[in-house]
């Protein structure tokens, strides 16, 4: 391993001990591994998923059953490198895509490493993830930051590559309509993605009035409130949720052309209904979205050149000691995201 002089043997980071239960205290710096890099962490998103494990102590099938740190939309400065690392890269500001796929089965040979079955994810337990003063990644994950992106903006790369991936899945291109259901971080980074996309219509629907306005400032057309207006039906090439509510998707499977494209982001709910006959009689596509993959390049140029604003989205800045405070403030009408500084 190769570091700069002042990577220390021991970290802080904020340990998830149970449901509502964290706890700051020294554990290991990691050590990176063959063709890893060690970052030290200098912002990380608080995500809604941070927020259910804190609350729950799960996330569907992922249980806590140890102590464990959470985060995964993290930024930070390379500060060791491991073998087959080029040293020079230490000092270097990256942004990280907190995936670790195993790079050998179907999946990653193909593309798909979103879908490896052995994949690891940092705050997925039982791996460790970013809130923590260092975090180790694979080098070709750790992406360079060019000096017009803040750390903050270079943190929130990681939601804005849900909102590219879902644009893509739904085959979103130049003139195309879009309706995304939810406002918070994913919907608006969603329709800021499907308008850096050529989208010419893109409607965003939300029960509150502050994230409506969000989404009306970072790319939507349109903000509708669903409780006094619907979505005009069979109105839309494609339709993403990102609120995982029951109605929403209701109201947006009928809002697509015959032949659109839905594509389920949002997981308030492990269950829902889907009206079959709607799907069959259109012969819509419905599609499933689990993370991300290759979005780093594209969400860094889109930021860089301005086409998608990230730091008006930041609503607060925190650090370890207050972690609990953000969690049980994250969900707010106020809030829309919450960074934390290590």
């Amino acid at each position: 391993m190769t570091s700069s002089p002042d990577v220390p043997a021991t970290m802080r980071a904020a340990f998830l001990d149970g449901p509502q239960h964290l706890e700051l205290r020294e554990t290991e710096t990691p050590m990176p591994g063959p063709f890893d890099v060690l970052v030290r962490t200098a912002s990380v998103g608080l995500c809604g998923s941070d927020v259910h494990f804190w609350e729950h102590g799960r996330v569907g099938d992922l249980v806590v059953r140890e102590p464990l740190i959470l985060g995964h939309e993290v930024a930070g400065v390379i500060a060791a490198v491991g073998e087959g690392v080029d040293p020079s890269r230490i000092g270097t500001r990256v942004a990280v895509d907190p995936q670790r796929p195993c790079r050998r089965c179907a999946f990653c040979l193909g593309g798909q490493y979103n879908l490896c079955r052995d994949v690891e994810f940092p705050s997925a337990p039982p791996v460790h993830g970013a809130f923590a003063e260092y975090i180790a990644a694979p080098a070709d994950f750790a992406f360079p930051i060019p000096p017009g992106i803040s750390d903050d903006e270079a943190a929130l790369l990681e939601p804005l590559g849900v909102g590219i991936a879902a644009v893509r899945k739904a085959a979103v291109t130049a003139g195309s309509s879009v309706l995304v259901a939810g406002a918070g971080p994913i919907g608006v980074l969603t329709a800021a993605a499907a308008s850096a996309f050529g989208a010419t219509t893109v409607v965003v629907t939300d029960p509150l009035p502050t994230r409506r306005e969000a989404a009306l400032a970072h790319g939507a057309t349109t903000a509708l409130d669903p409780a006094v207006e619907q979505p005009d039906k069979e109105a839309f090439d494609a339709f993403i949720d990102a609120s995982g509510v029951q109605a929403a998707i209701d109201g947006g499977l009928r809002a697509l052309r015959a032949g659109g494209t839905a594509v389920m982001v949002g997981m308030a709910s492990e269950r829902i209904d889907l009206d079959l006959f709607l799907l069959q009689s259109r012969e819509l596509h419905l599609e499933g979205l689990f993370r991300y993959t290759n979005t780093w390049p594209t969400a860094i140029d889109l930021v860089a050149t301005g086409r998608v604003r990230l730091d008006s989205l930041v609503s607060a800045v925190t650090d370890l000691e207050h972690l609990d405070e953000a969690m049980r403030r994250n969900g707010a009408a106020d809030v829309m995201k919450i960074v934390v500084h290590p």
